[in-house]
């Protein structure tokens, strides 16, 4: 599953690279870490997914993302249960994506720390919606390159709908946090 998740993240970047370019290298995870956190005065939700997979192309500024809903893990098992079949649907919507460009015109291949933009379509619960954020990228001597990112996301925006009974321990507007290691490959 993991090898066709990546296959699909590959074809996405590979857009607008010629066959002819085979030899481009490509930054790889598949052990990103995405958490996300609600607060209201009733109640605070996290849950995290170690499992996002992700790929960044350094020639085109190209990103995309890809994480499997049913990763992701609470502290409550009945708030884990309730995410999967209740909010986010997760047998009917199974992953959330974001595929997307660099905005600034940073050079992936030079060490150094850049904080950047990057605009693409973020589908979460099988909506999808033109998104900007913003992020930090550290390339080390060693060409590892980490990622840092942090941004709201609206339930409302997505179609994620949160019954009356509950509707004040779940927040509108949840804080996500990306971090991701990759190597170039």
């Amino acid at each position: 599953m993991i090898r066709s998740l990546f296959l699909i993240l590959l074809f996405a970047l590979s857009n607008t690279i010629s066959f002819a370019q085979t030899s481009t290298q490509i930054y790889k995870t598949a052990s990103g870490k995405l958490s996300f956190f609600s607060e209201t005065p009733l109640e605070n939700i996290s849950a995290t997914s170690n499992s996002v997979i992700s790929a960044i192309n350094p020639s085109n500024r190209n990103v995309a993302a890809v994480v499997t809903i049913s990763t992701f893990k609470f502290k409550n098992a009945l708030m884990q249960e309730h995410f999967n079949e209740k909010y986010l649907e997760s047998d009917k919507y199974p992953k959330a994506t974001f595929s997307g460009i660099i905005n600034e015109a940073v050079d992936l291949m030079t060490p150094g720390t850049y904080q950047v933009s990057v605009t693409g379509k973020l589908t979460i619960h099988g909506v999808e919606q033109n998104r900007t954020i913003k992020g930090t990228i550290t390339i080390d001597a060693n060409m590892k390159l980490s990622l840092k990112s942090e941004f709201e996301v609206k339930l409302v925006d997505h179609k994620i709908q949160v019954p009356e009974l509950v509707f004040q321990k779940i927040a509108e507007v949840i804080t996500v946090k990306l971090e991701g290691e990759y190597k170039l490959q």
